[in-house]
């Protein structure tokens, strides 16, 4: 909605373009100046209830940044590499300096086109993939796959699920069908208890993390566990700091508590699941089950007594299970995910008011990219693809062996957010297009042949799906010349031979609803323009109504029915360090800072929030000091090394465990994870890896 204020002056309502809770926001916009003067909640909005963090309210000055990408840029090398291309576009070409020439739009399209078709006639059509688009919208990400598996007739698309939740898409998908959160936000002030893992939640979610800290202080029981003490931990009733790597552990032991203690819902497992006996009896031999084993564990001895408690106050209440990344970044994060649905399914919390599971979403439209079909393994609507293509990783090994030559991007920073740098940079340079669509001159960016400044979220029209499966329209705040992704990928499909006939959002999302028919039917813009601030949950019925809770009468699966599909824990790591009394070396975690998001690529460009985060910082435990006598330190592991890291000491983190964000690409802290990575869908183990520490300026 727009309202008039005075001849200059209006306020806006859109979306945030931050994290997965996409909070409503409205906006004082000077029209004359064509200029965002300020951010804020609505006072009734349905998802911000009236409160946005700090990068809502003040993370925007991106959007009128000098360092926007406002002109095409073609890398000179590449054009001698390709005369025949060069010749084409020679009249559109301008010097920027000894790297860049500037062009204009068809330009920079034509050229890669022209180079699209000669990759595919040398190295055949797989040869090329897309990746990325979860910043952008929905609309662009699904026709980013549609240009993709059609117009190109490659298989290979990817997005940056890859890197953050896919593992709670496989986990959920084997185990009810549907791999996106259960409840909505709000049913949080509804449930009975709460287990939340894995999530900084008042950090990386905080308008989520506010409703938590609403609920306990009403008298909501939290169990919270995390590698380290975070601001959760001082409201909740169980403060469960573990081992790293011991998620699908502590899971097992809290339905090995359930089942022996005969705390299952049996009418809900005989009416609504199937393999309870066959999952009870490999819990019940499991050797480590049995929550006993952690007397054993030095340093964690409590949760032997403490996860029986959290499980008993679980299965005889309604509750909520809650996660993020500490629970997906691991080698067996769709396991892990898997055992919280177990839990959810033994005790009947799910598909009801206040009791459910929810993965908590990074990416402002990463729910949405999934829908769209932004996978390589699911076509919209999570329907099967004409081929499978292959992930990530894959994609990057292929580069390296020459089987893939050209690489699409929209909104990724492929070479900051991705594991094994050193190796991605040997692959990247293998190509022979990098074609990337970007606000800012990103590390990948900087790594492309061909670069096209696009709108960002602030001022184009577009649909985002947020963590909870609501559906926004988003409002442009300003004014810009720049193309949407949608208008430059639609440049490419008609010299790419392409027919879609897309002419704009609207027409693109008139598409999703015909092809996306179980999730958005009735989700035209008229109806989304009407639920403005609240938003609607998919499914949207062809009456326009949403669906908040998902699971009431049936699971999404197949036959209807939940599948209980039981992974043992493998002892490992940090956990079989300490019962060998062999604890070595340090063991890293990673997370975010409610300051900036994922690799700063928009949140830099505002002083306040640099101001409040400059630097990427390691914390130290207290009692690890001596073995710090620098004020920096270099981590390397076999793959490679960070930059130096200032060294801060807490009594937050446990000794022997280090933690520090990952908001700033000079860290490298990339360039330290190999390719260790869920064992079902790949997504990188950035949430614990051993480290040498390397002291600076001795």
């Amino acid at each position: 909605m727009t309202k008039k204020v005075d001849n200059d002056y209006e306020v806006i309502d859109s979306v945030c373009a931050y994290c997965g809770v996409g909070c409503d926001i409205a906006a004082h916009v000077d029209t004359k100046e064509n200029k965002i003067k300020k951010i804020f909640a609505h006072p009734d909005g349905a998802t911000s209830e009236g409160k946005l963090c700090i990068k809502g309210t003040h993370g925007y000055d991106f959007v009128d940044s000098k360092e926007r990408i406002n002109v095409p840029r073609i890398r000179k090398s590449f054009l001698e590499k390709n005369p025949k291309i060069k010749v084409a576009i020679a009249g559109s070409l301008t010097d920027l300096d000894d790297t860049w020439y500037e062009t204009d739009l068809d330009s920079a399209t034509t050229a890669g086109a022209m180079k699209l078709k000669d990759i595919q006639s040398k190295h055949g059509e797989k040869s090329v993939c897309s990746l990325g688009g979860a910043r952008s919208s929905c609309e662009s990400a699904y026709y980013f796959q549609k240009f993709t598996r059609y117009t190109l007739n490659s298989p290979h698309v990817d997005n940056c699920a890859r890197v953050c939740h896919s593992p709670s898409l496989k986990g959920m998908r084997l185990t009810i069908g549907e791999g996106a959160a259960s409840n909505p936000f709000d049913d949080i002030y509804k449930t009975e208890f709460m287990i939340v893992m894995g999530s900084n939640t008042t950090e990386a979610h905080p308008i989520v993390g506010n409703r938590m800290i609403k609920a306990a202080q009403n008298g909501t029981p939290i169990a919270c566990f995390d590698v380290r003490e975070i601001k959760l931990h001082k409201f909740s009733k169980y403060k469960a700091v573990t081992p790293h790597e011991s998620n699908l552990l502590v899971l097992n032991m809290i339905a090995y508590t359930i089942i022996t203690e005969e705390l299952y819902h049996k009418d809900f497992i005989k009416n609504r699941t199937k393999n309870f006996e066959h999952f009870k009896e490999n819990i019940l031999k499991d050797p480590y089950a049995n929550p006993e084993f952690f007397r054993d564990v030095a340093g964690y001895e409590y949760l032997a007594d403490m996860l029986p408690e959290i499980a008993r106050e679980y299965a005889t209440k309604k509750s909520l299970i809650l996660w993020g990344l500490g629970i997906t970044e691991h080698v067996d994060g769709s396991y892990a995910v898997m055992a919280i649905v177990h839990l959810a399914l033994m005790t009947g919390n799910i598909g009801k008011d206040g009791a459910g599971v929810m993965p908590l979403r990074g990416q402002t439209n990463v729910q949405g990219a999934c829908d769209m079909g932004m996978l390589p393994y699911y076509a919209p609507d999570y329907q099967a693809p004409k081929e499978v293509g292959l992930m990530t990783p894959q994609l990057v090994d292929g580069m390296l062996e020459g089987t893939i030559k050209g690489v699409l991007n929209i909104g990724e920073d492929l070479t900051h957010i991705h594991p094994n740098i050193n190796k991605l940079t040997k692959a990247f340079e293998n190509l022979e297009l990098i074609f990337v669509q970007e606000l800012f001159m990103t590390d990948i960016a900087r790594r492309a042949d061909i670069v096209v400044g696009v709108k960002s979220a602030y001022e184009k029209t577009g649909i985002y799906i947020n963590a909870m499966r609501k559906v926004h329209l988003s409002t442009p705040l300003v004014k810009s010349d720049l193309p949407d992704d949608w208008e430059v990928i639609k440049l490419l499909d008609d010299k790419m031979g392409g027919d879609f006939g897309f002419e704009s959002s609207e027409d693109i999302w008139e598409d999703v609803r015909k092809t996306a028919t179980n999730r958005f039917t009735g989700a035209s813009y008229e109806v989304l323009r009407a639920n403005e601030k609240q938003g609607i949950s998919w499914p949207i019925t062809e009456d326009g109504k949403g669906t908040p809770v998902l699971h009431r009468e049936d699971f999404r699966t197949q036959d209807g029915i939940g599948a209980f599909r039981y992974h043992g824990y493998t002892l490992s790591g940090m956990v079989e360090e300490i019962i060998n009394k062999a604890l070595k070396g340090y063991h890293l975690t990673t997370g975010r800072i409610m300051a900036h998001y994922n690799n700063s690529a928009q949140t830099k460009y505002t002083e306040k929030l640099m101001k409040k985060h400059t630097q990427d910082i390691l914390l130290v435990h207290e009692d690890d000091a001596a073995e710090f006598s620098t004020e920096k330190v270099i981590l390397k592991t076999e793959y490679g090394e960070t930059n130096p890291l200032r060294v801060k000491f807490t009594d937050k983190v446990r000794p022997k465990t280090l933690y520090t964000t990952f908001h700033h690409a000079d860290s490298n802290l990339n360039y330290i994870f190999g390719d260790k990575s869920d064992e079902l869908i790949m997504t990188a183990a950035f949430k614990s890896i051993q480290v040498d520490v390397i002291p600076v300026g001795e």
